[in-house]
């Protein structure tokens, strides 16, 4: 159904959506884009096709805070099945390696996922989208080529037992793992496997959370374009400003605030609360614009030191 002129310009922020199983990140952009008739929407992470979960889009002017997004810690679900290994790490590839039977005690899970906790090192599976020398590691991988990797740092903020079978052959450990924007889950189950002392896999991943934004906000391609329908569509976006609320905010007085819209650096010396703002990337505030109690500026770089406010993104 084609969209009115009008309803084209109502949507703008971010939309939080449940990615369905067998969609690319990429699949649920165009789908989004057919629904809402707009074509600027991006996507904060990917996520491969069989994982499900939370993908926010960024629709509109959104669309330039995707990068501080996509920098927030993202949770998940993660279920781990030790006794064979796979050549993607997952339940889809190829059996490389198997037991027969691999024998665990609650004890040695608890306590090798707790050496997993902190910055850690992975090295990226073949099967995955990361470039060696101009070429997609998993179009190597499907051409039967093997490459060196270079390790990569990634932060694991905590992983949590959900749930342990561990009389079955192949035991089922079901995790939350709260990470760092690039770590590869996959590869973490078999490292987590490693560290038993079996070949391990993912058998299953769902995204729970990405920063704040969790399933209770997500919608459906179902819904999405119910609500488009009935009219209701616009109460499931989240300001732009919201998405990003991590970074932490400053508030200006009305001449300032003009200045800020130009996109000129603003001389903060003596204006009220300075001395609570933090250095670095802040969200700024204006005065009331109309109805609003206050508005969105932008995002620009505090320096307490000569006390400036340097523009980086300005929301005119």
């Amino acid at each position: 159904m084609e969209l009115k002129d009008s309803e084209k310009e109502a949507y703008e922020g971010v939309l939080p959506v449940w990615k369905p199983e067998g969609f690319t990140s990429h699949d649920v952009v165009a789908k989004a884009r057919r629904l809402l008739g707009i074509r600027r929407i991006g996507h904060t992470g990917t996520l491969d096709p069989a994982v499900t979960g939370v993908l926010p889009l960024c629709v509109g002017r959104a669309t330039r805070v995707v990068e501080y997004i996509q920098e927030l810690p993202k949770e998940y679900e993660a279920v781990l099945t030790v006794g064979y290994a796979t050549d993607t790490e997952d339940a889809t590839g190829t059996v490389t390696e198997r037991v027969e039977r691999a024998e665990l005690s609650g004890e040695q899970v608890e306590a090798a996922l707790k050496r997993f906790v902190g910055e850690i090192e992975q090295i990226p599976p073949m099967y995955s989208a990361v470039k060696v020398e101009g070429k997609r590691l998993y179009d190597l991988a499907r051409a039967g080529v093997e490459v060196e990797r270079k390790p990569r740092r990634v932060v694991i903020y905590e992983i949590e037992t959900l749930s342990m079978e561990l009389d079955r052959p192949h035991p089922v450990l079901k995790l939350r793992v709260r990470c760092s924007k690039g770590t590869y889950i996959r590869t973490l189950c078999s490292d987590i496997g490693r560290e038993l002392g079996y070949p391990a896999v993912m058998s299953g991943l769902v995204r729970t959370s990405t920063g704040g934004i969790g399933r209770e906000r997500c919608v459906t391609l179902e819904q999405i374009a119910e609500k488009r329908e009935n009219g209701t569509l616009e109460e499931c976006f989240l300001p732009l400003d919201e998405a990003i609320a991590h970074l932490p905010a400053i508030r200006l007085p009305e001449r300032e605030a003009v200045f800020a819209l130009q996109g000129r650096t603003v001389r903060t010396a003596g204006l009220p609360g300075g001395e609570d703002w933090s250095d670095g990337l802040n969200r700024v505030y204006g005065p009331a614009d109309g109805e609003n109690g206050e508005r969105f500026l932008g995002l620009f770089r505090y320096e307490s030191v000569p006390k400036l406010l340097k523009p980086e993104k300005v929301f005119t």
